[in-house]
């Protein structure tokens, strides 16, 4: 089988990083409402107004103390408070505060389970962007990296080994996905994947697959290993190497 380019050899894996849980930023303000909350819970009205009266005294004594200007919790606690006061105040007489009927409360906790949902997607994707590396840099040890057709996300994967074990493996991995840009394998049959993968990748890989689009369609059964020069071409000089791909594109055009 032609050989796209010469795999690596010789070069030791790294340990891919750890992921990360996100976790939850701490947030005092927050924290300060959620304690006002549990405590209010099951007031009535004039159990939170005395409350409220409580926290504007702790407030008044908190302002004479230079250390605690910068609390928020505090402020957090007082305009809550007064939320709630204002909430029972506007209720049926004899309604008792309850978090599970309290929009706010409920608006707060709809966001914090979208905002959890976002980083369990992002945790999972990070996963799979690790493991699709690891896959990339392990087949390019063996040699058969180009054997392999391309997935959606290997745009991520490529940007992950990058950063991880520098320019030595991305040369390869370039090569790879400009050569399956060209020929359109794996996901890149879908013109819609193409097109995404433009919006992802560095222009010297595009135009590297660009050019070899051209070469390919003017010599049908070219090995790649015959058209090394095209990404020495697009790393050095993308612009021109478009151009190139333009040009060649005309003139095969004209000739039909």
């Amino acid at each position: 089988m032609t050989r796209m380019w010469p795999p690596g050899s010789g070069t030791r894996r790294s340990v891919a990083p750890r992921v990360a849980v996100p976790r939850e930023p701490v947030d005092p303000a927050r924290i300060g409402r959620r304690f006002v909350r549990r405590r209010a819970k099951g007031m009535d009205a004039d159990a939170v107004v005395a409350a409220l009266e409580n926290a504007r005294f702790d407030a008044r004594q908190a302002s004479r103390h230079e250390e605690l200007a910068g609390d928020v919790r505090g402020p957090a606690e007082l305009a809550e408070w007064e939320r709630l006061a204002q909430l029972l105040a506007d209720a049926v007489p004899g309604t008792v505060y309850d978090p599970d009927t309290d929009d706010v409360v409920q608006a707060e906790l709809a966001a914090d389970a979208a905002a959890a949902a976002e980083r369990e997607t992002k945790l999972r994707e990070a996963a799979r962007t690790t493991a699709r590396a690891d896959e990339l840099q392990a087949l390019r040890e063996l040699g058969t990296l180009e054997q392999t057709e391309p997935h959606e996300g290997d745009e991520t994967a490529r940007d992950e080994l990058t950063r991880r074990a520098g320019g030595y493996v991305r040369r390869d991995i370039d090569a790879w996905l400009a050569h399956a840009l060209a020929a359109h394998l794996g996901h890149y049959r879908d013109q819609a994947a193409r097109e995404k993968a433009a919006g992802l990748l560095p222009p010297p890989l595009l135009a590297h697959a660009g050019l070899l689009t051209e070469l390919i369609r003017l010599a049908p059964g070219v090995g790649v290993d015959q058209l090394v020069f095209a990404a020495r071409l697009a790393t050095t000089e993308p612009e021109a190497t478009d151009a190139l791909a333009v040009f060649l594109a005309h003139a095969r055009a004209e000739a039909s």
